[in-house]
């Protein structure tokens, strides 16, 4: 786990608000037997999660994609190609949705802004070093031209729900 006390209490605060502004429907079904905790959120996404990431065309119209996601300091950080449609998308209008999902055992829910933290031609975010680092050691330090092939972006939420009917069968737990 690489959040500090300062990360979780922002995470926690961020999932009670989010509940407390849903649908009744909603909380009937993320309801607090079946909500996560942030340190327990935390645990359970370690390394890649794989990410269904919602953006919008120029039009309007929704685009869904899959992407490799990797939850760190409470937030869901995650990469594309720099010509990717999603990446011309996250450029013009930077709110995404992402969902991720395991079966029935965990659903997290995501709605927020996104920060390109390697920006072609801009300046990389403070942060960008440490990050590369953990995204080298997690893929390999040539598996891209880290500067030249893709983008990496933060997605900086102001809303999430994090459901788990049974968290016992998440082995991370």
């Amino acid at each position: 786990m690489r959040e500090t006390r300062e990360e979780l209490v922002e995470l926690q605060a961020l999932l009670d608000d989010s509940r407390s502004r849903s649908t009744a429907h909603l909380r009937s079904i993320i309801n607090a037997e079946r909500s996560v905790t942030a340190e327990r959120l935390c645990r359970i996404l370690t390394g890649m999660c794989t990410l269904a990431l919602s953006t919008v065309t120029a039009k309007g119209e929704p685009r869904i994609s899959g992407v490799d996601g990797h939850f760190l300091h409470g937030k869901w950080l995650f990469g594309t190609a720099r010509d990717a449609a999603k990446a011309r998308h996250m450029a013009a209008r930077p709110a995404v949705s992402a969902a991720h999902m395991r079966g029935e055992d965990l659903g997290v829910f995501t709605h927020g802004t996104v920060e390109a933290l390697n920006p072609p031609g801009g300046e990389p975010a403070a942060d960008w070093p440490d990050l590369l680092a953990y995204l080298k050691g997690f893929y390999g330090e040539n598996a891209f031209d880290w500067d030249e092939d893709v983008v990496y972006y933060r997605l900086h939420p102001h809303w999430m729900a994090a459901y788990a009917p049974d968290l016992a069968k998440l082995t991370e737990a």
